[in-house]
């Protein structure tokens, strides 16, 4: 994982110092990653890299899209996911507001 973090942030176009401070992390321990001398980083350390880098976790895990060919959750989709789940809303809840949606669309015009 390490080696598509380095790839990643180079085709982004940004240093080390860069990318740490934009995920908010330690650039000595990023470094390590990057080098692969640190190889079991946390799930939150793995979420802010991809989010600093504007990719899914699954590709920055697996380096390809995820396996049902959906494109992943872009950075904010993402972002907005978490917010949802932080605030408490239940998947039920939030399964049923799309619902309300879906239904609000389609009678929107008659």
């Amino acid at each position: 994982m390490g080696g598509r973090i380095h790839h990643l942030r180079l085709e982004k176009g940004l240093s080390l110092s860069e990318l740490a401070d934009k995920a908010n992390v330690a650039k000595s321990y990023l470094s390590n990653v990057e080098r692969n001398i640190q190889s079991n980083p946390s799930i939150q350390f793995i979420e802010k890299i991809a989010d600093a880098l504007q990719v899914s976790v699954h590709a920055l895990l697996y380096g390809e899209v995820a396996e049902d060919g959906e494109s992943p959750l872009d950075a904010e989709w993402f972002g907005l996911v978490q917010e949802a789940m932080a605030s408490g809303i239940s998947k039920r809840e939030f399964k049923e507001f799309l619902d309300y949606q879906k239904w609000r669309l389609e009678h929107k015009d008659k």
